[in-house]
């Protein structure tokens, strides 16, 4: 009788010892569940380096990215709620901001200067030589064109009347029209300069555009070429989940500057940028991930730059410090 009481106690015992692991196990399991995106995240990112620094996370379950070619697919989904953050060119983050009044945040800036100009031959050694040329270009309404405008008329050059700039819709269009013309000079940006020297062996880089910006400059600012930007309905929701997904990102590009060639692999199997022109191009294409105090100095300062150029640019007007978000 002795013996089967204390039979009875070890058992009770031992299930207690069980339910209390089981409790344990329950709450670390709740715990590390609560530490992942409760929500898929729906993205955006545009063909390029904005959606090549996204690499680590384009195949995380967590995420739902979409990519396209030109930011003019892309502001429909961010206004019509069908992404909740976008990697977008840094000036429409400020047109969207103008114009959704307020209803969307600056996270980061996640693209430095990318942009050069090519030729076939040597005849481009200064701005000064670029004078009746023809220089195909896309990105018309975005950073592409206020920067290449703004380092031609810093430089004495009418973009209208001195040279004749031919816009195209993808920069593949600007690579096509290249070997197609032998006298003209195309804008491009990372990777679609590695891929147009690729194919043509004639071309090479004459002027970069980012240090002709960034020449008598300093006040901090950069030519920024993307940011990532969030629905502010969607912000103030998943603040833990926008946060996560900061951090998720910035590790992303870590990877991608540092192990070009596994980040190559990835971007090439998303048909983003072929992979060998991908691991070429990724030292050149000057993918960040920069928040807040230095975040707001380089894109305001780059605001600034386009605003005294033509306040439509960006919106209209200056965003105020609700713009640019800090965690």
């Amino acid at each position: 009788m002795r013996k089967k009481k204390i039979v009875t106690v070890l058992l009770t015992f031992v299930m207690s010892i069980s339910v209390l692991v089981g409790c344990g196990a329950e709450e670390k399991k709740e715990e590390d569940k609560s530490s992942e995106p409760q929500v898929v995240i729906k993205l955006g990112a545009l063909k390029g380096p904005t959606a090549m620094g996204m690499a680590q996370i384009l195949d995380d379950e967590n995420y739902n990215v979409s990519i396209v070619a030109s930011p003019d697919e892309i502001v429909p989904m961010i206004v019509q709620g069908q992404v909740d953050i976008a990697a977008v060119p840094a000036n429409l983050a400020s047109v969207l901001y103008n114009k959704t009044q307020k209803q969307i945040s600056v996270l980061a800036v996640n693209t430095l200067g990318v942009l050069y100009l090519v030729e076939n031959g040597d005849g481009i050694q200064s701005v000064e030589d670029l004078k009746g040329k023809t220089i195909y270009a896309s990105g018309k309404g975005a950073t592409p064109e206020y920067a290449l405008n703004s380092v031609l008329e810093a430089n004495g050059i009418d973009p209208v009347s001195d040279v004749t700039i031919e816009y195209k819709s993808e920069h593949a269009e600007v690579v096509s029209a290249l070997a197609a013309d032998n006298t003209a000079v195309g804008l491009l940006p990372q990777p679609f300069v590695t891929t147009a020297l690729a194919k043509n062996e004639q071309l090479r880089v004459a002027l970069d555009l980012n240090e002709l910006w960034e020449t008598g400059k300093d006040d901090g600012s950069k030519l920024v070429t993307g940011a990532v930007v969030v629905r502010n309905e969607f912000l103030e929701a998943h603040k833990d989940e926008v946060a996560h997904f900061m951090d998720a990102y910035k590790k992303s590009v870590d990877f991608v500057n540092n192990k070009a060639d596994a980040a190559a692999e990835i971007i090439g199997a998303h048909d983003i940028v072929a992979s060998e022109i991908a691991a070429k191009a990724i030292p050149e294409c000057s993918i960040v991930f920069i928040e807040g105090a230095e975040m707001k100095t380089m894109l305001s300062g780059y605001l600034e730059t386009l605003n005294a150029q033509n306040p439509e640019t960006i919106g209209g007007t200056m965003p105020d410090d609700a713009f640019y978000y800090e965690r």
